[in-house]
């Protein structure tokens, strides 16, 4: 299994002022190839290759490593937006959108990331530094710092390229590690249904409920705050603005891993598997008014349901995916479905039967029931391969 482990550098002034530059040339590389993939429709490594290569090592001083991965970047984009393109996420052939994409060539951003290998990055794991090459020659003892737990699956299992990038200031090493799965439990004594939703952001058939109202008031805040700032628009505001910029994503994020861990670690205790609805559709399938509209396209439910499925992998805990069509209308008792059988957002009271339940724990216990009969009925959990754990 394969997870990404970002790692926080620690450049002195002079290393970070080299690292910009290395950024900047190996950026302003890939960009003029792409200028020349596109003019000659070479698009292939090996054929943008031969019309680039040596101009990129004289004109903007790259190691040989560099150049390659340089070339390689370009092509990778283009793999990317021809695969973009015949899937339709720019639209039909001909119309504004699609010309647009297709119709000009790819460029990168100064501080787009640059891919190492193991020739121009070493890693030394007991000192926390790592030597790096650069325009302006080889760095050494460049700092690095993260989370212990993380630092250790670094150490141990990383394998393959990582990448250079620049976010908010800060310098970052991405790597990947390819880790050893547990074996999967073949026979769980039954399984915890999780219904994902906006008051309650994952509600478990054990009767416990993640995040809350009190996350909604303060997305509230931050969103009114961006707002303001955006209506005011000095240089002052645009300050603050970029300040906070990214600070609800990664609040997301934190709140994401820690409701997956308690979910797979409950899960695992218990010798249970893990029931989840479909993700797919979930923002089309719910019908809100326009306030709770943003709240529930703010949130990143698929993110979420990625991190309890990588670390329920991680523990050998099988997850099973379910239709999620009826949960919140079906009764978990009786199985009585009506649309009358909601009451309110938190009440569910069934109409035929008369069994009242929290409305998110009557789903999730819906969800547990099919996640178990697809489980007795033969059908394979599923998982990513690939998800950020930084």
């Amino acid at each position: 299994m394969k997870l990404v482990v970002r790692v926080k550098l620690l450049p002195t002034p002079a290393q970070a002022e080299a690292l910009e530059a290395t950024l900047h040339a190996c950026n302003e590389a890939a960009t003029w190839a792409a200028q020349v993939a596109f003019d000659e429709g070479a698009l292939r490594p090996l054929g943008l290759r031969k019309h680039t290569y040596t101009e990129i090592r004289r004109r903007w001083g790259l190691g040989a490593q560099a150049a390659q991965h340089a070339i390689k970047k370009t092509c990778d984009a283009y793999t990317t937006l021809r695969a973009n393109l015949r899937a339709g996420r720019y639209g039909r052939p001909g119309s504004r959108r699609h010309a647009r994409a297709s119709g000009k060539p790819m460029v990168f951003r100064p501080g787009a990331a640059q891919p190492y290998d193991d020739r121009m990055l070493s890693w030394q794991h007991q000192d926390r530094t790592v030597s790096i090459w650069s325009t302006a020659g080889r760095l050494k003892n460049v700092a690095f710092t993260g989370q212990a737990d993380q630092l250790d699956v670094l150490a141990a299992h990383r394998q393959g390229e990582s990448d250079l990038v620049r976010q908010g200031g800060k310098w970052f090493l991405i790597a990947t590690c390819e880790i050893k799965e547990a074996a999967l439990n073949p026979h769980p004594v039954g399984f915890l249904g999780v219904d994902l939703g906006i008051v309650n952001i994952a509600a478990t058939s054990d009767g416990e409920r993640h995040a809350g109202r009190r996350i909604n008031r303060k997305r509230a805040r931050d969103r009114a705050l961006r707002t303001k700032l955006q209506r005011k628009n000095t240089k002052s505001a645009k300050r603050r603005a970029k300040k906070y910029a990214g600070k609800e994503a990664r609040r997301n994020k934190d709140i994401n891993h820690k409701i997956s861990k308690r979910i797979v670690a409950e899960a695992e205790r218990t010798g249970r598997g893990i029931a989840l609805e479909t993700l797919t559709g979930i923002r089309e399938r719910a019908r809100l008014r326009k306030p709770q509209r943003t709240t529930l396209h703010s949130w990143p439910f698929a993110q979420l349901g990625g991190f309890i499925a990588y670390k329920a992998r991680r523990a050998g805990v099988p997850v099973m995916y379910v239709a999620a069509a009826y949960t919140s209308q079906e009764c978990s008792k009786c199985h009585h479905t009506e649309r009358g059988n909601r009451t309110s957002q938190a009440r569910f009271a069934c109409r035929s039967c008369g069994f009242v339940e929290h409305a998110d724990h009557n789903a999730s216990h819906n969800i547990r029931q099919r996640g178990w009969m697809q489980w007795v009925c033969g059908a394979q959990p599923t998982a990513p391969a690939l998800t950020l754990i930084a």
